[in-house]
Parts: structure tokens; C-alpha cells; sequence
């Protein structure tokens, strides 16, 4: 049976990599299953990161981790965390065609308390899983939790060596809780049974900012001894760009955007091609479930459907969905949530 489920998925991932290749061609044809999907454990956070949406909200620092959530009267914004038994029917509809599952994506996933159980529900359906998280929240008994129930992977976003400059983007977090959860995540890695297989890899990753631009060369070299197996030094996302940002680099090279003096602002770097593969291979489901069709659309413009009154493959194929391709491959400049896109 597990045979037949893999092979089922690798055929699906075929499929995906041939309708991309048409797309290159502009032929919108999507017949396949997504090959990924993230999910949002939870939609709120305890920082306020000034280039994140929920960061930038500060309706949206609810201590709440209760399955209902809250509904705010005054915005009517739901805040809260994904139910479980809705959980458990998206990783029933991906199970048998995506290979990865991506627990995180506007809040920090782990104030969902059932976070675990989560992870281990993905991996009993075979789904490789990962977690990108501000470590927060991450002690030695969530460290062992998260271990224990087959992470594969954990990003842990630090923007900064010290606290000066890491308060400067991470702003109420603690830099020293981020080195500390490091620490657990690698000490109860050391003490997993055998049937973990030495996971979760962990991941320290650092954007490219002009407050911590001194400190790079301190995260290559110590990265490894802190106890990562891995080091991301990513470019930063800015809202305000075109003409400047206190956060950008002073080396364009580690920017997304570069200074086009023919039209007096800041541009993105990367050409917009009308073609983009994330939209052929995977979406996004918030706590409410709604589908979007990537993580890029943080106010939730393009809705393509709701996964508690729809099938997946419903919406996934729906003729809303199949008009966005189309519209991304006609004239994606046009698309806002693409013009800030470096994929």
C-alpha cells in the first residue's frame, strides 16, 4: 500500500513538471494534484516584525490557542488557530499525491499548542514536514515534542547575533531564547530513538539587513557550533522599497532590489517572467481554510475557495484557479502580489 502511495505521488510530480513546461510554453494545463501545500497552524504572533503583516497588525497579538479561535467584533478578522479535526482532513486530501507539508506560514506556528500532534499526523500519512518559527516558544519539552513526533526539518529565524541588533527587526523577541532553543532542538535530537532517524535538520536562517550586515561573517563561523546543521542567509522582503529602506543593505548585492537611476527608485532585481512554478506545484491554506494560490498573498486578494465547503481537487481545478495560471501567464506584472516576488 505504501508502495502504491508513493508511486502515486512521483507520477504526480511528473505530471507537475510536464504542465509547468507547457506553461513556459503559455498553455495553462493542470490536470495534476498539488505536490505541496502549507499550511497555517496559527495566524497570530507575539512579535512585531515591521516588514510582517501580522507583525505590522497588532490587533493580531491574541494569547489564544484554543481551537475556536476569536473572532475581533470590530474587524471581524478571525484570530486564532487551526482545528485539528480540519487539520486531519487536509493531510487526507494531500496524503496521496504531495510529498511535503509546510506547517507554517503568516503566524508563528508554534502557538498552536497541538503543533506536535500536527507534525506526527503528516508524517504517519508519509508527508515530509517542516516548521519555520521565531523559537519563542521553543523549550526543551516542545524541542522534545517536536523530535519526537518526526519533524524533518525546522527553520529558526534569527535577524540578529546580538540582542541589539536582532531586537531591531525581531522586535519583543529574545535572541538568547533563540540560541538556547538551538541548543535544545540538538540535545533531544541526541536522545530521540533510533526510529527518528536523527531529525528534525535545523536550520538557522538570517535575512540581509543593513542592522546585522556587521554580524554575517559571525553567523557563517559560528552557526555550526551553536548547533545547526544548516545556515540560510536570505534576502529581505520590503513593503516601502522604491525609495529606500532603513533595512536594506548597504551592498546591493544581498538586496532584492537594485537603485535604477533612469526612473530616480529602487527596483526589484529579478525580472518577472510570465511563468512561476510555485503556482503549478503547491498553496497555501490558512486557519480558516481558505486556499490561496501562494504564500505571496498575505491579504488574501485571490481566494480560490474554502477547503471545509470544497474538495481540494475541487478548487485546486476550479475554473477561478485555472484563470489566475492563465492571468500569471498573460501578464504577471500586472498581478500585485507578484511584484515584490523573487521567485
Amino acid at each position: 500500500m505504501i508502495g502504491i502511495m508513493y508511486c502515486t505521488r512521483a507520477w504526480n510530480n511528473l505530471r507537475c513538471w510536464g504542465s509547468y513546461a507547457l506553461s513556459i510554453a503559455g498553455a495553462s494545463y493542470v490536470r495534476h494534484m498539488p505536490t505541496f501545500v502549507s499550511v497555517e497552524p496559527a495566524n497570530f504572533c507575539q512579535l512585531s516584525c515591521p516588514e510582517c503583516p501580522v507583525g505590522m497588525n497588532r490587533t493580531n497579538k491574541v494569547q489564544n490557542t484554543s481551537d475556536s479561535g476569536v473572532i475581533l467584533d470590530n474587524t471581524r478578522t478571525y484570530i486564532g488557530v487551526m482545528a485539528i479535526d480540519d487539520y486531519r482532513n487536509i493531510v487526507r486530501q494531500i496524503a496521496p499525491y504531495a510529498h511535503t507539508i509546510q506547517l507554517f506560514w503568516q503566524g508563528e506556528p508554534l502557538l498552536n499548542d497541538r503543533l506536535p500532534e500536527m507534525i506526527r499526523i503528516a508524517r504517519e500519512a508519509g508527508l515530509y514536514t517542516i516548521v519555520s518559527t521565531n523559537a519563542q516558544r521553543l523549550d526543551k519539552l516542545m524541542a522534545e515534542a517536536l523530535v519526537n513526533a518526526g519533524l524533518n526539518r525546522i527553520i529558526v529565524s534569527m535577524d540578529g547575533w546580538t540582542q541589539h541588533t536582532y531586537e531591531q527587526y525581531r522586535r519583543g523577541g529574545s535572541v538568547e531564547q533563540c540560541k538556547a532553543a538551538i541548543r535544545y532542538l540538538r540535545e533531544a535530537k541526541h536522545r530521540a530513538p533510533n526510529t527518528v532517524h536523527h531529525t528534525p535538520i535545523i536550520e538557522l536562517q538570517c535575512l540581509y539587513l543593513k542592522t546585522n550586515e556587521a554580524e554575517w561573517a559571525t553567523f557563517r563561523r559560528e552557526y555550526k557550533r551553536l548547533g545547526a546543521d544548516r545556515l540560510t542567509m536570505k534576502t529581505a522582503q520590503l513593503y516601502d522599497y522604491e525609495h529606500g529602506s532603513p533595512l536594506m543593505p548597504t551592498d546591493e548585492r544581498y538586496a532584492r532590489y537594485r537603485y535604477a537611476a533612469e526612473q530616480g527608485r529602487y527596483v526589484l532585481k529579478h525580472r518577472l517572467h510570465n511563468r512561476c512554478y510555485r503556482l503549478w506545484s503547491g498553496c497555501v491554506i490558512d486557519v480558516q481554510g481558505n486556499v490561496l494560490p501562494c504564500c505571496y498573498d498575505k491579504q488574501k486578494q485571490y481566494v480560490l475557495g474554502n477547503i471545509h465547503s470544497q474538495s481540494l481537487r475541487d478548487i485546486w481545478h476550479s475554473a477561478k484557479a485555472q484563470h489566475f495560471r492563465s492571468e500569471i501567464l498573460r501578464h504577471r506584472k500586472q498581478i500585485n502580489i507578484c511584484t515584490n516576488c523573487d521567485e
